[in-house]
Protein backbone atom coordinates (compact mmCIF):
# COMPACT_ATOMS: atom_id res chain seq x y z
CA UNK A 1 0.00 0.00 0.00
CA UNK A 2 0.86 3.56 -1.00
CA UNK A 3 -0.43 6.91 1.20
CA UNK A 4 -1.57 9.24 -1.24
CA UNK A 5 -2.91 11.85 1.49
CA UNK A 6 -3.52 12.10 5.08
CA UNK A 7 -3.43 15.17 7.58
CA UNK A 8 -4.84 17.98 5.70
CA UNK A 9 -4.57 21.70 7.23
CA UNK A 10 -8.10 23.78 6.66
CA UNK A 11 -5.76 26.09 4.46
CA UNK A 12 -4.62 23.40 2.29
CA UNK A 13 -8.42 21.83 1.64
CA UNK A 14 -9.70 25.61 0.87
CA UNK A 15 -6.63 25.40 -1.61
CA UNK A 16 -7.97 21.96 -3.03
CA UNK A 17 -11.44 23.17 -3.18
CA UNK A 18 -10.07 26.78 -5.11
CA UNK A 19 -8.37 24.38 -7.64
CA UNK A 20 -11.58 22.69 -8.46
CA UNK A 21 -13.64 25.82 -8.36
CA UNK A 22 -10.75 27.23 -11.23
CA UNK A 23 -11.24 23.54 -12.87
CA UNK A 24 -14.91 24.85 -13.88
CA UNK A 25 -16.41 22.64 -11.69
CA UNK A 26 -19.63 22.91 -9.89
CA UNK A 27 -20.08 23.05 -5.91
CA UNK A 28 -22.63 19.98 -6.20
CA UNK A 29 -19.39 18.31 -8.18
CA UNK A 30 -17.07 19.45 -5.27
CA UNK A 31 -19.01 18.37 -2.85
CA UNK A 32 -19.75 14.63 -3.79
CA UNK A 33 -15.97 14.51 -3.48
CA UNK A 34 -14.48 16.96 -1.28
CA UNK A 35 -15.50 17.82 2.52
CA UNK A 36 -15.73 22.22 3.19
CA UNK A 37 -12.96 23.18 4.68
CA UNK A 38 -13.05 22.47 8.43
CA UNK A 39 -15.55 19.45 8.01
CA UNK A 40 -12.61 17.01 6.43
CA UNK A 41 -11.42 14.02 8.00
CA UNK A 42 -8.25 14.32 7.25
CA UNK A 43 -8.25 17.69 9.43
CA UNK A 44 -7.94 14.69 12.30
CA UNK A 45 -5.28 13.38 11.29
CA UNK A 46 -6.75 9.94 11.52
CA UNK A 47 -7.78 9.78 8.13
CA UNK A 48 -5.34 8.59 5.04
CA UNK A 49 -6.08 7.83 1.51
CA UNK A 50 -4.50 4.57 0.10
CA UNK A 51 -3.71 3.33 -2.81
CA UNK A 52 -1.37 0.54 -4.14
CA UNK A 53 1.73 1.14 -7.09
CA UNK A 54 -0.34 -0.57 -9.63
CA UNK A 55 -3.54 1.28 -8.72
CA UNK A 56 -4.15 4.98 -9.80
CA UNK A 57 -4.54 7.31 -6.60
CA UNK A 58 -8.53 8.23 -5.80
CA UNK A 59 -10.06 6.16 -8.46
CA UNK A 60 -12.82 3.32 -7.45
CA UNK A 61 -10.36 0.83 -9.14
CA UNK A 62 -8.68 0.50 -5.72
CA UNK A 63 -11.26 -1.70 -4.91
CA UNK A 64 -9.87 -4.47 -7.22
CA UNK A 65 -6.93 -4.58 -5.50
CA UNK A 66 -5.38 -7.27 -3.05
CA UNK A 67 -4.62 -4.55 -0.81
CA UNK A 68 -8.18 -3.22 -0.59
CA UNK A 69 -9.36 -6.48 -0.26
CA UNK A 70 -7.16 -7.26 2.95
CA UNK A 71 -8.73 -3.26 4.22
CA UNK A 72 -12.19 -5.00 4.02
CA UNK A 73 -11.53 -8.08 6.20
CA UNK A 74 -8.77 -6.61 8.41
CA UNK A 75 -8.42 -3.44 8.89
CA UNK A 76 -11.23 -3.03 11.64
CA UNK A 77 -9.01 -5.54 13.73
CA UNK A 78 -6.81 -2.01 13.64
CA UNK A 79 -9.73 0.32 14.35
CA UNK A 80 -9.99 1.51 10.66
CA UNK A 81 -13.17 1.61 8.85
CA UNK A 82 -13.95 2.86 5.34
CA UNK A 83 -15.99 6.30 5.58
CA UNK A 84 -17.46 6.04 1.99
CA UNK A 85 -18.96 2.95 1.09
CA UNK A 86 -21.53 2.95 -1.61
CA UNK A 87 -24.68 4.00 -0.38
CA UNK A 88 -22.95 5.94 2.35
CA UNK A 89 -25.68 8.33 4.27
CA UNK A 90 -23.46 10.88 4.24
CA UNK A 91 -24.29 11.13 0.26
CA UNK A 92 -20.34 11.35 -0.52
CA UNK A 93 -19.10 9.30 -3.38
CA UNK A 94 -18.02 5.66 -3.20
CA UNK A 95 -14.52 6.27 -1.51
CA UNK A 96 -12.81 2.62 -1.43
CA UNK A 97 -9.07 4.25 -0.78
CA UNK A 98 -10.19 6.20 2.20
CA UNK A 99 -10.29 4.72 5.63
CA UNK A 100 -10.35 6.05 9.36
CA UNK A 101 -9.03 5.25 12.14
CA UNK A 102 -11.86 5.04 15.32
CA UNK A 103 -9.50 3.53 17.83
CA UNK A 104 -12.16 1.11 18.53
CA UNK A 105 -10.35 -2.35 17.31
CA UNK A 106 -12.72 -4.81 16.49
Amino acid sequence: MQLVSAFRSVDYQKQIIQRKLAAGQSWEQILRVSALPGCSEHHTGRTVDLTTPDSKPLEEKFEGTSAFRWLAHRAGEFGFTMTYPRGNPFGITYEPWHWTWHGEVA
